[in-house]
This record gives structure tokens, C-alpha cells and sequence, in this order.
């Protein structure tokens, strides 16, 4: 029943339905306070479902005032509340959640609340998010996988000291993940944190997704090795993509 349930409710799972758009900050505010109201009525006959929209709310737009209204709900019984709070978490970062949300990441049961964590830590690139990520990079099922990778290139993002052990894990990832969409958010991580690493560890991810790009067994993660290569906008590296056009490999 739960997973039948869960399935349902992720045909709307939040974070497929982030907009990009930038609505009138007064369209903002005014969902902001509905939010807010939402979220306070939960303890009301039909809460359940005054909460859930509240947090689709906070998925989407960032208020403070909603943080302490999201908290306690990392720790709800039902794992489609707490899998939609830690979402408006990572919409709505705060220091406060930083601890509940690793020991979520380390600890619950369920699959798509983990999987809603690796993504919301890439918006905690300051908090010690490093090695939790990449113990789930390692260990995970693949869709808490396939977040991690790409929260690991804004986790690592912050200077040499992170980025080398972050794209060390996605050089491994990258050749050993069973996944193609976790080799292929892998190879995109890897593309995102080469400005931040030093030489030696530059011309291993270089190497790595030229092997990638050649010979790996999925098209998709082909396509995202080549395109994380060209987007390095490095000469000599681009020198030899067109020397492998030129000899008909690509």
C-alpha cells in the first residue's frame, strides 16, 4: 500500500516540478502566506493534505519564516511528508537542517526520501556534506546515486581541498557505476569541478571522459562525456575532439 501510494504522489514528485520561472514577488509573497497558513493547519481535521500544500509551495519559493514550520517535519511518520520537506529544504537551505538532513541521508528507510536528500545537499556546498555524499555516491540505490553525483560538483565546488575528493569519487563512479545516469550525472559533476582542481587530477578527468566519450556502452553517457569535455573550452582539448571527428571516431 505505502509503495502504491508513494508512486502516486510522486507522479508530482517536487522535484520534477521545480520552475524556473520568475513569477511577480507579490505572486510570491501572497503564495509565501498561503504557505505559511498551510503548513500551521496541519494539526486540523484534513492536515495531511493542508501540509502537502503548503510544502509544494516551499519546493518552489524561498521564505524564511517557512524553516521552522519544515523541521519538525523531517521527522513525520509518513515518508511522502518527509520526503517533501527535505525538498523544501534544499529550496530553502538553512543550518538548522543541515544535521537532521545527514542523519537522514545515513538513516532512513526509505529510498525516495534519501534520494530527496542528495539533492537537497547541493544547496549546503558550505556544510560538511563532502564525505556523506560520497559514502552514498558508493553505497546508495541508484536514484539517491544519481543525486549525489551532482551534488557532489556543488558540494566540491568550493575551492581544491573539496573538489579533489569529490571528483575522485566521480572518476570511480564514472567507470565503475552499473547506472548510465549515474555515469552520465558523473561525467557532467566531473565537467563542473575541473576549474577548481589542480593540474595532475585536471588531465586524469580530461583522460577519463575521453575514455568515456569513446567507449562507454550507453549513448547518453557518450553525449555527456563529449559535451562535458567541449564546455572545458580548453584549446588542446578541443584540439583533439576535432582530431577524432577528422578520423571519423566521433
Amino acid at each position: 500500500m505505502l509503495a502504491q501510494e508513494l508512486a502516486q504522489e510522486l507522479l508530482g514528485d517536487p522535484l520534477d516540478e521545480l520552475d524556473s520561472s520568475e513569477p511577480e514577488p507579490s505572486a510570491v509573497a501572497a503564495e509565501c502566506d498561503l504557505g505559511l497558513m498551510l503548513l500551521q493547519g496541519g494539526e486540523q481535521p484534513g492536515g495531511r493534505e493542508q501540509r502537502m500544500q503548503g510544502l509544494r509551495i516551499f519546493c518552489e519559493h524561498r521564505d524564511p519564516r517557512a524553516v521552522p514550520l519544515l523541521l519538525p517535519l523531517l521527522r513525520a511518520s509518513c515518508p511522502i511528508l518527509r520526503m517533501s520537506a527535505v525538498y523544501a529544504l534544499g529550496r530553502n537551505p538553512s543550518p538548522e537542517a543541515v544535521e537532521p538532513l545527514l542523519a537522514l541521508l545515513a538513516g532512513d528507510d526509505n529510498g525516495y526520501v534519501r534520494k530527496a536528500v542528495a539533492w537537497s545537499l547541493g544547496n549546503y556546498p558550505d556544510a560538511p556534506v563532502l564525505n556523506p555524499l560520497i559514502r552514498a555516491l558508493q553505497l546508495d540505490i541508484a536514484a539517491v546515486r544519481l543525486w549525489a553525483a551532482s551534488s557532489l560538483a556543488d558540494a566540491g565546488g568550493t575551492g581544491p581541498a573539496k573538489a579533489d575528493p569529490a571528483a575522485a569519487q566521480l572518476l570511480l563512479s564514472l567507470r565503475i557505476d552499473s547506472e548510465p545516469a549515474v555515469r552520465s550525472n558523473s561525467a557532467w559533476g566531473l565537467g563542473r569541478l575541473y576549474a577548481d582542481l589542480v593540474e595532475p587530477r585536471q588531465q586524469e578527468v580530461v583522460e577519463a571522459l575521453l575514455h568515456t566519450m569513446l567507449s562507454d556502452a550507453e549513448s547518453s553517457v557518450r553525449d555527456e562525456a563529449r559535451l562535458a569535455l567541449e564546455q572545458l573550452e580548453q584549446p588542446d582539448v578541443l584540439e583533439r575532439l576535432q582530431t577524432l571527428v577528422d578520423e571519423g571516431l566521433l
